[in-house]
Parts: C-alpha cells; sequence; structure tokens
C-alpha cells in the first residue's frame, strides 16, 4: 500500500510515541505500507523537524529521512491545476495523484474532497480491511 505523509502526521508520529500517527510511522518503518515522497516534500519534513520548538535530535530526524528516502517511492509529481488554501499542501496533493497512494493528514479542509485524502483514523481503518 502506497501512503504520502502530510508533515503534520510526522510530527504528531514524533510527538506522542502511542498515538495513531505513529502507528502510521510503524508500518512505514516495518515495511508494511511504502511512503512516497518527492524533493519538495522531503525538504519541507527536514525544515519543520529540524525548527528548535519540536526539540527532535538531529540523528533522530535524520534516521528517519534516512529511512524514508531507502524505503520509499521517490516521484516527479503530475502538477494539478485545484487552488489550494494553503498552495504548501499541493506538493503532498500532487505527489499522491500521481502515485494513487493514499494522502494522510491532519488538515483535511486543506485539501480537495478525494478518495485519496483521508485522516489517520481512515488510514488505519483502510490498510486493516485491506491488509486483511
Amino acid at each position: 500500500m502506497l501512503v504520502v505523509i502530510d508533515t503534520n502526521i510526522l510530527v504528531s508520529a514524533l510527538w506522542s510515541r502511542n498515538g495513531a500517527p505513529a502507528k502510521i510511522l510503524g508500518l512505514v518503518i516495518n515495511g508494511n505500507i511504502t511512503p512516497c515522497y518527492d524533493w519538495r516534500i522531503l525538504s519541507e519534513y527536514q525544515e519543520v523537524l529540524s525548527r528548535p520548538k519540536f526539540r527532535f535530535s538531529p540523528a533522530e530526524t535524520n534516521a528517519l529521512l534516512d529511512w524514508i528516502k531507502t524505503s520509499g517511492n521517490s516521484v516527479i509529481a503530475n502538477p494539478v491545476e485545484e487552488v489550494f488554501s494553503d498552495e504548501s499542501d499541493k506538493k503532498f496533493y500532487e505527489v499522491a495523484r500521481t502515485c494513487n497512494a493514499a494522502l494522510v493528514t491532519g488538515n483535511l479542509k486543506h485539501y480537495p474532497k478525494n478518495h485519496l485524502v483521508c485522516d489517520v483514523q481512515t488510514f488505519l481503518t483502510r490498510y486493516r480491511t485491506d491488509s486483511g
């Protein structure tokens, strides 16, 4: 199963190791799902996870990003015409559409209504259903 992970999900996963976002990150680390990304997404991950306010260790952040790069699918996304309230979110949607991957986000209202876009709980339910 392919997934695009919005940055807010990664932050939540690292912030709370027992929450639902951490389960998604665990599925990535265990090889059960494959993250899709492009250079813009990796750049945002690096920038956000390195912010001093989060206090994530650089070693932990780098290890996570290296894992995503190694185990994931790097793509060149096809642009979309939709207008976004936050244009910085468009890259996640473009990658998800290009890969036909689920886009997991904590900000559903930032994205067009599309079967690919879902929140954490919806994704985990889909995953359990699809993986039997």
